[in-house]
């Protein structure tokens, strides 16, 4: 097999060195695979309308594939409208960088999830008059009360509010922020299952547990174990990442009143340190085994592009 020529991408603006390490990671996986990976900043791709046709401005050569492991859906779509093969695609990243969108996308699937409540568009400046929906949303949910803001990682942006008074505390803070309000699963408190899907299978499952907060987070305090999933716990992790389009995600599953599964997020790119540092499965090889599949059966001899910058 001959060697082959990727992109990673991730955010410019995110420099840190647990980035760094996860980068790294991918790195040697693909090396592993005869694949030679470069890792590119998003602000160093530059989107170009000129003459009636779309263009990128980037001194990097042209890629078998790229692996999109960013949120900048705008340079996503860039690419993937000039014939580039993303992993994953800008519309399975643009549904689950969108918690609204996710459930979205996955109802009417007999998929359990929370029962949630959007919060209607509020433009900057202008004023709720009354609490009309702060009463609809007591009416529909039972305190406590999940609020999430519509974009969001590591659990950071997801509150947990007891009475009326939080409620509209809140409310007030989000107003003009995408967010959703949410049943609680209480058996569930501080505890998830992070299920990691690549293609139809899961390649990694932990369980993460919390004894200080009431989200599961390793971010915000939380341990995890190597964990093994039921048939049902797998089976729905693969249909939600199927469902919102995902090549690979890191599905959030939550345990119900009989420990039934319960979806609480699709993540198209969970990162995979920890999952690594846990359990000692790399999701990268997964990966990287599924794209060269992907790209031999679409495209037959990797014969991807004959396009030019």
């Amino acid at each position: 097999m001959e060697n082959r020529y990727g992109w990673l991408i991730y955010n410019g603006r995110l420099l840190s060195a647990k980035f760094d390490e996860i980068n790294f990671q991918y790195q040697m996986a693909a090396e592993k695979k005869g694949i030679t990976l470069d890792i590119i900043k998003n602000n160093e791709i530059f989107s170009i309308v000129q003459n009636n046709s779309l263009r990128i401005g980037t001194a990097y050569p042209n890629p078998d594939f790229i692996l999109f492991l960013d949120k900048d859906i705008r340079l996503a779509k860039q690419l993937a409208l000039m014939g580039y093969r993303l992993f994953n695609t800008a519309e399975a990243i643009e549904i689950c960088d969108n918690k609204a969108m996710t459930f979205q996308a996955l109802a009417n699937h007999d998929i359990r999830m929370p029962k949630s409540v959007f919060s209607p568009l509020m433009f900057e400046g202008t004023q709720e008059t009354d609490d009309s929906f702060v009463n609809f949303v007591e009416m529909e949910l039972d305190y406590p009360i999940v609020i999430k803001e519509a974009f969001g990682s590591f659990g950071a942006q997801v509150y947990l509010v007891e009475n009326r008074e939080e409620l509209k505390n809140k409310r007030r803070e989000l107003l003009y922020i995408p967010h959703l309000y949410q049943e609680f699963i209480k058996p569930s408190r501080g505890k998830d299952v992070r299920l990691h899907v690549v293609g139809d299978r899961v390649v990694a499952a932990v369980l993460r547990i919390s004894e200080t907060d009431f989200r599961a987070n390793v971010s915000n305090g939380g341990k995890m174990w190597k964990y093994q999933p039921s048939e049902e716990f797998t089976e729905l992790a693969i249909k939600a990442s199927r469902l919102v389009g995902a090549d690979f995600s890191g599905v959030d599953i939550l345990f119900g009143e009989e420990d039934e599964p319960v979806v609480c997020e699709v993540n198209s790119n969970a990162h995979i340190k920890n999952i690594y540092d846990c359990t000692g499965i790399n999701v990268a090889d997964h990966i990287f085994d599924y794209i060269l599949g992907k790209i031999y059966n679409e495209k037959g001899n990797f014969d991807l592009l004959q396009r030019r910058l």
